[in-house]
């Protein structure tokens, strides 16, 4: 009996983002998350302008569907063929302080403050809008004006800046504030498996892994034990050793569950 061979995953196509153009809206970007469930770093939201002007390149998929040197392939592709990309984030200390929600939120509108031509619409993986601002938050704290971010290769790379983000494991956090938002938010259409469906959502998914990818690697260089380089700041065997010969390193999320049962912390 001959074996059958696993099946490919589609390729995402531009279906929804021309049915959108078809309906009058003319800037459609696509929207994707990564780290939301990492132990150490930021939680980072790609953005992506979708082109109609160009053919995209082939083999973009779902970043979770591409192994690590598929993504730096396409990486320099897809920021040639899109109109225009990039890469906001919240810090652990961001996540810690206004939870993953707000957080999501300040990365994605972040990453939406960098495009210069702001979208009209936005595809968002999932079910859930974390993009749209609630219409009340009572406990939200004051707002103020964020620092400007770096940008390389029009993608936001946000380096440290203090002490106590380049310094040791015992480095307190230093408290952070929403920050304020300079642009009309877009309407939102979240879809769920949007990343294997939507050409701009699992393009928006490439740019904010390898974006994120390449920051956890130069922090493993900070801190060996950890092997940040391969496990991105995840959960892995070598992560949980670390920690519990090391304890937390400044770039560690204080408020997660895991930090719980850690004897140094």
């Amino acid at each position: 009996m001959a074996t059958r061979r696993p099946r490919r995953p589609k390729s995402p196509t531009a279906r929804l983002e021309r049915s959108l153009v078809a309906d009058g809206f003319q800037l459609v970007a696509g929207l994707d998350e990564v780290g939301r469930g990492a132990w150490a770093g930021p939680v980072s939201v790609g953005a992506v302008v979708h082109s109609f002007a160009k053919r995209p390149p082939s083999g973009i998929r779902d970043s979770k569907q591409l192994s690590e040197p598929q993504r730096e392939e396409l990486f320099p592709k897809v920021a040639g063929w899109c109109t225009e990309w990039s890469v906001g984030h919240a810090s652990p200390q961001e996540c810690d302080a206004h939870g993953m929600t707000r957080a999501l939120r300040l990365a994605a509108h972040r990453a939406l403050a960098q495009l210069s031509m702001q979208p009209e619409v936005v595809l968002l993986d999932g079910n859930f809008d974390y993009v749209t601002e609630p219409v009340t938050e009572p406990d939200t704290e004051p707002v103020t004006e964020p620092e400007p971010e770096p940008k390389v290769d029009a993608g936001v790379v946000p380096q440290p800046t203090s002490a106590s983000e380049r310094g040791p494991a015992t480095a307190a956090p230093a408290p952070v504030r929403l920050a304020v938002t300079r642009f009309a938010t877009p309407v939102v259409r979240t879809v769920v498996k949007g990343d294997t469906t939507c050409l701009s959502v699992a393009a928006a998914s490439i740019m904010a892994k390898v974006t994120r990818d390449r920051m956890m690697r130069s922090w493993s260089e900070s801190f060996p034990p950890f092997d940040f380089d391969r496990n991105k700041g995840y959960p892995s065997p070598s992560h949980r050793t670390a920690l519990s010969g090391f304890g937390l390193t400044s770039i560690h999320r204080r408020s997660w569950a895991f930090v719980d049962d850690l004897v140094f912390r």
